[in-house]
């Protein structure tokens, strides 16, 4: 092989292991409704020592928001939300955080507040033992999923109703 083969061969499997490191590895949370349909959620895990959580700032653990697929039109806070694809957006803030439900699904794309399909404040408590890592579940009640989100000292609750 010549040197020139050689090289790049190098930066060829440089640049492939560069950019599997950058594919974040996914975590799913599901909520299976009584009639067979489904609502789940798909996150990027993170890491709790580089990802930060700002006050007002919408939070992308892993650096992308969270995305929701359900099977069932949905209701969250009043809102409407049809079967279908969307990005959930927690928001922090000290008293109650907000969860946004947005229309965008464009991977990269920036968080804008005008493609929001649903947005309201949650129910936000603050626990004793701090989760070391974000940890993302449904809890389901008949046709009730509620989206549970754990991150450090804070947990957050967000009703989704099936139609």
């Amino acid at each position: 092989m010549s040197r020139s083969h050689f090289v790049v061969t190098i930066i060829f499997l440089l640049t492939a292991v560069c950019a599997a490191q950058q594919n974040e590895p996914t975590s799913t949370a599901s909520c299976n409704l009584d009639d067979g349909r489904q609502v789940y959620i798909r996150y990027n895990p993170g890491n709790a020592k580089t990802d930060k959580v700002s006050n007002g700032k919408p939070f992308t653990p892993g650096g992308a928001p969270m995305t929701l697929f359900t099977d069932a039109p949905l209701t969250f806070a009043g809102s409407s939300i049809p079967m279908g694809a969307y990005t959930v957006y927690p928001i922090p803030a000290r008293e109650k955080w907000t969860l946004a439900v947005n229309k965008n699904v464009t991977a990269g794309a920036p968080y804008d507040e005008k493609q929001d399909l649903a947005r309201s404040t949650i129910e936000t408590e603050q626990i004793p033992q701090a989760a070391t890592e974000l940890e993302v579940a449904f809890a389901h009640v008949g046709s009730r999923c509620t989206l549970r989100i754990y991150i450090g000292k804070v947990a957050t609750f967000a009703d989704f109703i099936a139609k």
